[in-house]
């Protein structure tokens, strides 16, 4: 299972009370969790909450559906704190929007993470959704997808022997040393996953892929398509960890969701081969201080899902 720690400010502020975020983390690992998942955004702008903002605020924040004021500390930071009180748990940055930052410097913020945690980190980068956002930042919204690809082909670079060099219109450099490399020989665990199943995102799992993790329910003929470019790219879909979810029922717009019934398609979705779930406490309670007892009760109800 995979404790989702964002978005959970109906439980506690995005201010003051980031140590209890880092404390959810240990007890989630101390009560059996596989991992830990912490997305960002850097700045939200108005189109956060253009197509309304969503009813129940425990619910996940969608793109067009979130307040602008929703908090979003810095996830890698977040994260190395986390890593300093856990063991074993892994460290998932889901949602890193690449474009956003230079390739060198995430590649250093990412491969330090992935040194600290002895190779706990996975990243899902992205590029994410929102126009205002990339507009504050000076980075192109139509080149987003050029941008995560050459993202994608520095890292594999740096993961390797230095100097390196790399020639392009966006992030041009020569003989750059490049030391310490991440934990991993080839880098940290890399993730894809987003709504559908669009061409750009199948090329980027086949070639760099540790894991998916999609929005929602993907069809059968989804997971044809990604099995099939698997197969022609030499590699096998079992190759990859399948990251599900839960998702929850609302009564109504103040009421946390039953637990019992989000937990229920987890044995459908593990026919299906995900071995992954996401859940987020705020879901299911109000209360800051019952978060180890929530795992605890997920665990047990899980194990008897699947006995």
């Amino acid at each position: 299972m995979q404790l989702v720690l964002s978005e959970n400010w109906t439980m506690t502020g995005g201010r003051a009370d980031l140590p209890a975020v880092v404390r959810w983390a240990r007890e989630a690992e101390d009560a059996g969790f596989d991992s830990v998942m912490i997305s960002e955004h850097i700045v939200l702008g108005p189109d956060a909450g253009a197509n309304g903002i969503m009813g129940n605020p425990r619910d996940y924040a969608l793109p067009g559906n979130q307040d602008p004021y929703t908090p979003w500390p810095n996830s890698l930071m977040l994260l190395s704190a986390i890593a300093s009180v856990t063991e074993r748990i892994r460290l998932a940055a889901s949602a890193v929007i690449a474009p956003l930052r230079h390739p060198l410097l995430l590649a250093r913020e990412l491969g330090t993470l992935d040194l600290l945690s002895e190779g706990r980190l996975m990243v899902l980068p992205n590029v994410s959704w929102s126009q205002d956002e990339y507009n504050a930042l000076g980075v192109p919204f139509t080149r987003r997808g050029k941008l995560l690809d050459e993202h994608l082909e520095i890292w594999a670079k740096l993961w390797g022997t230095s100097p390196v060099s790399h020639e392009s219109d966006y992030y041009p450099f020569q003989d750059v040393y490049f030391e310490p490399k991440a934990y991993h020989p080839d880098g940290p665990r890399l993730c894809f996953g987003g709504a559908g199943m669009h061409d750009a995102m199948v090329r980027r799992i086949v070639r760099h892929g540790h894991a998916f993790n999609p929005l929602g329910r993907p069809t059968p003929e989804e997971m044809k398509k990604l099995a099939d470019a698997m197969t022609a790219a030499g590699r096998n879909i079992t190759d990859l960890e399948m990251i599900g979810g839960t998702r929850a029922t609302f009564p109504d717009d103040n009421t946390c969701a039953d637990l019992a019934q989000a937990l229920e398609s987890i044995p459908e979705q593990m026919t299906a081969g995900f071995t992954t779930f996401c859940i987020k406490p705020s879901q299911f309670t109000d209360n800051p201080k019952n978060v180890a007892a929530f795992c605890r009760q997920v665990i047990r109800h899980v194990t008897t899902l699947t006995d």
